[in-house]
């Protein structure tokens, strides 16, 4: 079976869509058309559950419920979201994994002239906790064009967020308040406690040099213009270089944080564009960990003296 993206309605709030289970034959389906089955699934549906509560819920016996588990997960129509201690013993919370199912025939395929078919699901998922109902959630923080921080430094890469914005469009609205916040006005006005996008280095953007201690990939912590070290002990120090983070909030583990940050200005131009432009290759190794990070490079392929291209080097 194969999970696409199908499109369920278009209305004057934009396009709405479900990820789809496709199976290629009717009889992957078999283990959900169970009357049993079907009300699992329907209750899962709504939120995850360990088997337990699926039991009390549906008024059955819950080794009932873990038989009628086993062949749903089995078929890959049921995975676990998460593990909690629940009364001394590790709960498994179970879940549906899509929002439809369907049988595909090999006809009535046709282009749609929107553009967020293209992007892949690791990208999506990479960048799922920032989209709420289709409108984007979270703070966009570049660092301010007048001297701050320890290193009295001014940001000279606050318009790469238009870059970045133009990436976004594909996956999600604009919300009413205003997004794109200077570092020094998420501190005063205290935010940091949301799903935050930092473009630029420590040395540049207030936010970065707080949680740069918890980065997969981080800045030399004694000069943060020395470069990136990995924990290997690898460094990269040209000034195109540059790394592409994504953690939980040190200030809220339930929220997140994307770091977007070059050794130099030219260093986070090449962050933006290799996650705007080069998606799929940046990401290629990300799975969903909580903390995971690449360091990449930028490149001038046509010679003009502007970086147009990234390839990962960590």
């Amino acid at each position: 079976m194969e999970k696409k993206r199908l499109l369920i309605r278009e209305s004057q709030e934009g396009l709405f869509a479900k990820d789809t289970l496709v199976a290629s034959e009717p009889s992957r389906l078999k283990p959900l058309l169970n009357p049993v089955s079907w009300k699992i699934a329907n209750l899962l549906a709504e939120k995850p559950m360990y088997p337990a509560q699926i039991a009390r819920e549906l008024k059955i016996h819950e080794q009932t419920v873990y038989s009628y588990i086993r062949r749903l997960v089995k078929a890959d129509l049921l995975k676990v979201e998460k593990e909690e201690m629940v009364k001394g013993a590790v709960a498994r919370y179970y879940t549906i994994p899509f929002g439809a199912l369907a049988v595909e025939f090999p006809k009535g395929e046709r282009k749609l002239t929107f553009t967020t078919a293209q992007l892949s699901d690791k990208v999506r998922s990479f960048l799922e906790p920032f989209i709420q109902d289709g409108t984007f959630s979270g703070r966009i923080v570049v660092g301010s064009p007048d001297p701050h921080g320890p290193e009295k430094t001014t940001a000279r890469d606050g318009h790469y967020a238009v870059h970045l914005a133009f990436f976004l469009g594909q996956l999600c609205k604009v919300p009413n308040d205003f997004v794109v916040k200077l570092d020094v006005d998420v501190k005063t006005e205290k935010e940091e406690r949301q799903n935050l996008i930092l473009i630029g280095g420590p040395g540049t953007n207030l936010l970065s040099s707080e949680i740069n201690k918890h980065l997969p990939i981080r800045f030399n912590e004694k000069n943060v213009w020395a470069g990136l070290m990995d924990n290997q002990g690898r460094t990269f120090n040209i000034d195109r270089d540059a790394v592409i983070a994504r953690i939980k909030n040190p200030f809220d583990p339930s929220k997140v944080v994307i770091v977007l940050a070059g050794v130099r200005a030219v260093g986070t131009k090449s962050a933006i564009i290799g996650l705007a432009n080069f998606a799929d290759k940046v990401l290629n190794e990300y799975k969903g960990e909580d903390d995971w990070a690449v360091a990449i490079r930028g490149y001038d392929l046509d010679g003009d003296g502007k970086v147009d291209s990234v390839d990962v080097v960590s």
